[in-house]
C-alpha cells in the first residue's frame, strides 16, 4: 500500500487530500476535507464535527455509504498524525447525493459533469488535472503510474477503474497482449528506456499493443505519453494539431511501422507544457479520438 498523501485542488479552490491505494488501484479522498468543502467551512475541527453528526444520521438511516468508508492517516492541525475517513470516487459521489445541502448538488454536477455518460464524466475529471497538484505526483513512465491515471479518470464510473485487465481484448481484429502473459509484459515495457524520443515513443507504442485495462487505455496512455514527454524533453504533444483518422491510422500501423506515428507526433510537439489551454485542447482531442463515428 502506497502511504503518500497528495495535496490536491478541487472544486471552488478547495484543497482535498488523497492518498493512493497501490493494492487496489485507486484513489482515497479525505473525508473531512469533502464536508468541508461542501460546507464551504474552513474550521477543520467544526467540519470533523459535523462529518461525525452527519455519519451517525446516514446510519440511522440506513444508508451504505458509511460502511464503505475506510481510514488512513493524515496530518492533523495540530502536526500529529491522526486516522481519518476516506472514500474512493464511488464514495465521493454517494456522499454528495445524501449530503443535506445545495452546494453539494452543484459540486455534484461539477463533479459528473453536464454530460452523464461515462466519456463526459470522465473528461470533466480530466480537466480537473490541470488545476490540481495531481497530475505533478503521478508515478512518470511506470505501469503504477499509468493505473494512477486510469484510476482517477474512470474511479467511480468503471469498476475496473486501475485494474490490469484479466482478460483477453481485441479491436478491429487487432489481438492486443494476451491477459495470462500482461504482468510479464508490462515489466517489460516498463523497463524500457524513455530518455529520447524515439525511446519515449517506442514505448508508447508497447504500451498500446500491451492495452492493460478493459476500457479507457488511449485517454490514459496518451496522458501518460505527455507526462514522459515533459520530464525528459520539456515538450508534450499539441494533439490539436493531430487529425482524428491521421491518428487512428498511424496508431493502426506503429506495431509495425512505428516511424510513420513518430513523423506525426514529432511535428505536433510543443513547449507549451505547462499552459492550460494546451493542455484542454489536448484532452478535448484525446477524448474526441475515442468517440465513435
Amino acid at each position: 500500500m502506497s502511504k503518500s498523501k497528495i495535496s490536491i485542488r478541487f472544486f471552488d479552490d478547495r484543497e482535498v487530500r488523497a492518498v493512493w491505494d497501490e493494492e487496489n488501484a485507486k484513489w482515497w479522498f479525505n473525508v473531512v476535507d469533502i464536508v468541508a468543502m461542501l460546507n464551504d467551512q474552513d474550521d477543520y475541527t467544526k467540519a470533523s464535527n459535523y462529518w461525525r453528526w452527519l455519519k451517525r444520521k446516514l446510519k440511522s438511516g440506513n444508508i451504505q455509504l458509511v460502511s464503505a468508508t475506510h481510514r488512513f492517516k493524515f496530518v492533523a492541525v495540530d502536526g500529529k498524525k491522526r486516522l481519518s475517513d476516506t472514500f474512493d470516487s464511488a464514495g465521493v459521489i454517494e456522499l454528495a447525493k445524501n449530503f443535506p445541502n445545495t452546494n453539494a448538488m452543484r459540486f455534484l454536477d461539477w463533479f459528473l459533469y453536464s454530460d452523464n455518460s461515462i466519456d463526459g464524466q470522465s473528461k470533466k475529471k480530466a480537466y480537473t488535472l490541470f488545476e490540481s497538484n495531481l497530475i505533478n505526483e503521478f508515478e512518470v513512465g511506470t505501469v503504477n503510474g499509468l493505473q494512477q491515471i486510469h484510476a482517477y479518470l474512470f474511479g467511480g464510473l468503471y469498476d475496473f477503474a486501475g485494474q490490469i485487465r484479466q482478460k483477453n481484448i481485441s479491436k478491429g481484429g487487432f489481438q492486443f497482449a494476451v491477459s495470462r502473459f500482461l504482468g510479464e509484459t508490462l515489466k517489460q515495457i516498463e523497463a524500457m528506456p524513455e530518455t529520447t524520443f524515439d525511446e519515449i515513443v517506442e514505448k508508447y507504442v508497447e504500451m498500446n499493443i500491451a492495452h492493460p485495462f478493459m476500457e479507457g487505455n488511449g485517454r490514459s496512455t496518451r496522458i501518460w505519453l505527455d507526462l514522459i514527454l515533459k520530464k525528459w524533453l520539456k515538450k508534450c504533444v499539441d494533439w490539436s494539431k493531430i487529425g482524428k483518422r491521421d491518428y487512428m491510422d498511424t496508431m493502426m500501423l506503429s506495431s509495425t511501422k512505428s516511424d510513420v506515428l513518430k513523423t506525426l507526433l514529432k511535428n505536433a510537439l510543443t513547449s507549451e507544457i505547462n499552459d492550460r489551454e494546451m493542455f484542454m485542447k489536448g484532452i478535448d482531442n484525446s477524448y474526441y479520438y475515442e468517440e465513435n463515428e
